[in-house]
């Protein structure tokens, strides 16, 4: 059985491997401290393992959580006071991918096309084979995925050392930086609200508000309550446990009776209509420009407003409609 946690020790490896070309880095006026926070990150997968271990007591090897903790410190310290560089990348030069282009065209995407697919397939053929732990194929088949376009997109370019799509991923990774890890901390900071009582706080001040019984005041409430936190937030996976302990559970699934999981998933779509209006979002809004070079690094939020407003509309009257 392929356990889920080999795919996070391979994803650690990775960024090991990656810190290691940044130390080996000169053109990196920072290469040490680049690789200090790489590689931290790297080894906090396999150590995580065994913290994970020790918390939920599944056997194993059993790690304390203090270091991990000061190893998350210490990545917020290397991170906030600006410490990652940048290299020169080794690639190829803007001639040679021009003929590269040129020469591939639309095969081009055939890796991009396979790590979907081959998800796909994990997940709804190989999810009752006994070859995934339970409950993980959808996560593992993304992991084999990327494997599989690694090897396709190696095939369809000619390409025969591995060392050159390490390289290209190195570079990518020095371009979005620390960006990389704001998904996870926003989700963590919602984890922490709701524990904190924020979502039962918003709750007692939407009760107060809200007219008895209204339910389409509250599914606005909670479809623009999403949107709003998600803005606030960056993550609608942050804005979910507090909304939905504030209104979504509560209100409209217990005191109105809604269907749960239509309730639910439209009111994460409402939330994910806030990630395209937010720079906090920075994996999906700001490192794109970055990385693509545009002279305007709100561009892509600019363009994608006119999409996300109607979304929010369009998820706010189908909940309405259809949820109860």
């Amino acid at each position: 059985m392929i356990k889920v946690e080999w795919l996070y020790w391979l994803v650690g490896l990775v960024f090991v491997v990656m810190a290691v070309q940044m130390a080996a880095d000169r053109s990196n006026p920072k290469r040490w401290t680049s690789a200090a926070f790489w590689g931290l990150l790297g080894l906090a997968f396999p150590y995580g393992t065994g913290v994970a271990n020790a918390t939920a007591k599944n056997g194993g090897w059993t790690l304390p959580a203090e270091p991990l903790g000061v190893a998350v410190l210490a990545l917020i310290v290397l991170a906030g006071f600006n410490f990652l560089g940048k290299g020169t990348p080794v690639t190829s030069t803007t001639e040679e991918r021009e003929a590269s282009a040129t020469r591939l065209g639309s095969r081009i995407f055939i890796p991009a096309l396979t790590i979907p697919l081959v998800a796909i397939v994990c997940a709804s053929v190989l999810d009752t084979s006994g070859l995934f732990e339970t409950g993980k194929a959808t996560l593992l088949g993304l992991g084999v995925g990327c494997l599989v376009g690694l090897v396709v997109g190696m095939l369809v370019t000619g390409e025969r050392k591995l060392s050159v799509p390490l390289h290209s991923g190195r570079s990518m990774l020095e371009a979005m930086g620390s960006a990389l890890l704001l998904p996870q901390l926003l989700a963590v900071l919602g984890s922490i609200f709701a524990l904190a009582g924020v979502g039962t706080q918003v709750g007692k001040i939407v009760h107060d508000v809200l007219p008895d019984n209204s339910k389409y005041l509250a599914v606005i409430a909670y479809c623009v309550g999403m949107f709003l936190f998600t803005v606030i937030m960056g993550n609608a996976f942050a804005a979910f446990p507090v909304m939905t302990a504030a209104i979504g559970w509560p209100v409209l699934i217990q005191q109105m009776h809604g269907n749960p999981p239509a309730v639910l998933a439209i009111g994460m779509l409402a939330g994910f209509s806030g990630t395209l209006c937010t720079p906090m979002a920075a994996n999906f809004n700001i490192v794109p420009a970055t990385l693509l070079e545009l002279k305007d690094q709100y561009g892509p939020i600019k363009v994608q407003i006119p999409t996300a407003l109607p979304l929010l509309v369009c998820s706010t009257v189908t909940m309405a409609v259809f949820a109860f």
